[in-house]
């Protein structure tokens, strides 16, 4: 993988010092293509794909994500509060922290929110588009 340094070593020598991609390749022991596809590309710094590293939360994301749609459908004053969820999965070995708890149900309420907004808009546009249910 190449770093943003290297990248930076890279345009200095083939622009400014005017060393061929050969040279530069030979020099930092990498593929001709490679040094080829970072003197072509318009990219500042390599993308890299997210790293996803498991969680403790991961084996209970699915009882937790159970827990939040059923407490989501009742009245305020009836819900279970997330600390009270996070000592329930306490209860059942979880070893994590209640911060991991609490941004799974802010991703989750996100989650939620954004499938609302896609429904409204396609039930919105298919009312509008001029045809009379009756």
């Amino acid at each position: 993988m190449i770093d943003v340094a290297l990248l930076g070593i890279i345009r200095r020598w083939y622009i400014r010092d005017r060393i061929s991609i050969r040279e530069i390749a030979r020099r930092l022991d990498i593929s001709r293509n490679t040094v080829r596809r970072y003197i072509r590309s318009d990219v500042s710094e390599p993308a890299y794909p997210a790293r996803r590293s498991p969680s403790s939360l991961d084996e209970f994301t699915a009882r937790l994500s159970a827990w939040l749609s059923a407490e989501a459908v009742k009245s305020r004053k009836q819900r279970r509060t997330l600390k009270q969820m996070f000592l329930d999965l306490r209860e059942l070995g979880y070893e994590g922290s209640y911060d991991r708890v609490a941004a799974f149900s802010r991703q989750w309420k996100v989650g939620q929110m954004e499938r609302v907004k896609s429904a409204s808009k396609s039930t919105i546009t298919g009312s509008r588009s001029g045809v009379c249910p009756d």
